[in-house]
């Protein structure tokens, strides 16, 4: 006979748990007594046509009859009252807990519109009304307590980079010494690339346009029998957008300067995004050959910089080199493999290999494409990899010279196939025991990414929060990037700020100079902590669209006291923000859903804007507010979503409040600094 079900609220709105329901009441109660006819009038044990149905009883073998004894009936167990289920459940398992039928799971969600599968997962929320409409109580199963593990003083430090956890988790006897990596920074056209050029003794300039890297390439050149890689990057922003994302891939800086050209700008910033990595810099002083080379003014410029050569008594190697021709190469590269002795760079080449994207294309013949530069382990062709979320097979592997290879060691840069999609540079690649590993991981990582990404974005670092950081001992030092208009305004600033620096807190100025402040200055700022201050300067437009906007603290100023007394203010914990709200959306309630131990969830309709997930709410009722707080679930069906827009509807879960009605108003909002 067929289960009854009772008419809720919610069919009779339409709306269903995911606020989409397009079943009504009468189709479901008759569909209920069609079936229920059906099973009365055909003898048990017959189909349609009026043959035997084949049975199956339980604990019983092929032939039929259990053993020692007459063929027994087998009852099932009877449905239970109140059920367990855990956050995420497939319609058979639900079926199976619930000792019922899956077609019976099936029909309860259709009457709610949704059209699941027997192998469809569905949601504890959407199970929960489910289970509910059959009559059955439902509880959710209690997460795991994890288990309690003292923190040592490490697992409290900083976070560790790609390298210090590549380097933690090897013994000492298994790490041997390994090539260099060597990245090329510098001004643009200050001969970067015919350097390496060079170096590499073949003509890698005439193909790019302009005479400008466009690219970031990986080679490998060999001096006195030895090994060293090169990464000739299109400018700083690349290789800290790398160290941004985790993965420090450079043991040596190599800072391209023309002799007759001086220090400049991005010769500048370059220096502050190398400093800032702790990577040791050696000087390349390009272009000595021509007739207006300077080199103590260079040397002069680059001490102001805080770069003090040997010959002004600091510790950084300076060579001069005329690259195009091939001047002072050989010194250059005796002092690279000289640092590299020094330093002792060494890895496991060892078990499965883990290392860096360098960069990454699609070929519109060959597919995705990505360089990758092994920094532990052997890798080898045929292997299974994950990269950030992505699986994939290296299918075909080369040289930095395009030869095919089978295997690559720590400190190898390596072109591969196999890839589904194109990676992105910086993130970190690790071979996996099999295909299924790697997709696993891979699917685990997207989640991870997706519920970082929904949740609301939280600067590492801001001026309002440093006094409290700085008190918990998780500050104890301020970086800073100023810009100005001119240098007259900049040196004051920088004066003053100097100034503000005490015993708890220090003060360290990791960039200045003037003009606009660009998404380079971003890039710096997040993979530093630092916070960017600007004076009588706007954003440059690329700063304005760039997404780290919500990660790094960017402040302006007109006035340079107003500036000063900011950052004075935040030191001794009394800078307070200052917020306005911005509607995002509204949307009207028109069903509620009460989901045991979880609240009610508003079956709704976005009538204005758009509500997205984790946002900032307002419940109003005949005009008036009566809640204000935040969305902690937002569902269209049975799936979570980021947003809803105007004219669908939806399920919200509002945290901490569950005094909803038919009628209320919910209006999305998101709190702008003034």
């Amino acid at each position: 006979m067929a289960e009854k079900t009772k008419s809720s609220p919610e069919q009779k709105s339409g709306t269903g748990p995911s606020g989409n329901g397009n079943q009504s009441q009468q189709k479901k109660s008759s569909g209920s007594s069609q079936d229920g006819s059906a099973n009365k009038s055909r003898p048990r044990g017959q189909n349609s046509r009026g043959r035997r149905r084949p049975t199956a009883r339980r604990g019983a073998p092929p032939g039929g009859r259990p053993p020692g004894g007459p063929p027994r009936r087998t009852e099932a167990a009877p449905p239970p009252s109140e059920i367990e289920l855990p956050e995420y459940v497939t319609v058979r398992e639900m079926a199976e807990i619930m000792h019922r039928s899956p077609i019976d799971v099936m029909k309860v969600l259709m009457n709610f519109g949704i059209m699941a599968p027997i192998t469809q997962t569905i949601d504890y929320d959407t199970a929960a009304i489910v289970a509910e409409e059959m009559g059955v109580k439902v509880n959710p199963i209690a997460p795991e307590e994890p288990e309690e593990v003292e923190e040592t003083v490490e697992e409290k430090a900083a976070p560790k980079t790609l390298r210090q956890r590549l380097y933690d988790a090897t013994p000492d006897e298994r790490l041997v010494l390994r090539p260099p990596v060597v990245t090329v920074l510098g001004h643009v056209d200050h001969g970067k690339t015919t350097l390496l050029d060079a170096i590499r003794k073949s003509n890698v300039v005439a193909g790019e346009s302009g005479g400008i890297t466009q690219h970031i390439g990986a080679y490998q050149a060999f001096y006195h029998d030895r090994k060293i890689t090169f990464l000739d990057t299109p400018g700083h922003q690349a290789f800290t957008a790398m160290r941004a994302r985790g993965a420090q891939a450079t043991d040596i800086a190599i800072l391209v300067v023309a002799a007759d050209d001086g220090v400049m700008p991005q010769t500048r910033e370059a220096i502050a995004h190398v400093q800032a990595a702790g990577v040791p810099i050696i000087v390349a002083l390009n272009k000595v050959d021509k007739a207006n080379a300077n080199i103590d003014r260079v040397k002069q410029q680059l001490a102001d910089e805080g770069l003090l050569v040997e010959e002004y008594g600091g510790d950084v190697i300076c060579v001069p080199v005329a690259a195009k021709l091939r001047q002072g190469i050989d010194d250059l590269l005796e002092h690279v493999l000289l640092l590299a002795d020094i330093e002792g760079f060494k890895a496991d080449p060892t078990g499965r290999a883990i290392g860096t994207i360098i960069e990454s294309s699609l070929d519109k013949s060959r597919g995705a494409t990505a360089t990758l530069l092994v920094q532990k382990g052997t890798l080898k062709q045929g292997d299974a990899l994950v990269v950030g979320s992505i699986a994939g097979r290296v299918r075909a592997m080369f040289d930095s010279k395009g030869h095919t290879i089978v295997s690559a060691t720590p400190s190898t840069p390596v072109e591969i196939l196999g890839l589904p999609e194109v990676p992105t540079a910086g993130d970190t690649f690790e071979v996996m025991e099999s295909d299924r590993e790697a997709r696993e991981r891979a699917t685990a990582r997207a989640e991870s990414e997706r519920q970082r990404t929904e949740s609301s974005a939280r600067k590492s670092v801001s001026l309002e929060d440093v006094f409290a950081q700085m008190k918990a001992g998780q500050v104890k030092e301020l970086r800073i990037i100023i810009k100005a208009d001119v240098d007259g305004s900049l040196e004051p600033i920088i004066s003053s700020l100097n100034q503000l620096s005490n015993d708890e807190l220090r003060l360290k100025i990791l960039h200045s100079g003037t003009g606009d402040i660009t998404d380079s200055d971003l890039m710096l700022a997040s993979a530093s902590d630092a916070i960017v201050i600007g004076f009588n300067v706007p954003l440059s437009p690329a700063a304005q669209h760039s997404d780290l906007l919500n990660e790094v603290d960017v402040r302006t100023y007109k006035v340079i006291y107003e500036l000063i007394d900011d950052v004075d203010k935040a030191l001794k914990g009394m800078l307070e923000p200052v917020y306005e709200d911005e509607v995002l959306g509204t949307a009207e309630i028109r069903a509620i859903f009460r989901i045991p131990r979880r609240g009610n969830i508003a079956g709704c309709l976005v009538t204005d804007g758009v509500i997205q997930r984790n946002a900032l709410v307002r419940v109003g009722r005949n005009g008036k507010i009566l809640f204000s707080g935040k969305i902690h679930s937002l569902k269209r069906f049975q799936e979570d979503v980021n947003e809803v827009k105007a004219g669908f509807e939806c399920g919200i879960g509002i945290e901490g409040f569950d005094d909803i009605a038919e009628g209320d108003i919910i209006e999305a909002f998101h709190k702008v600094r003034v």
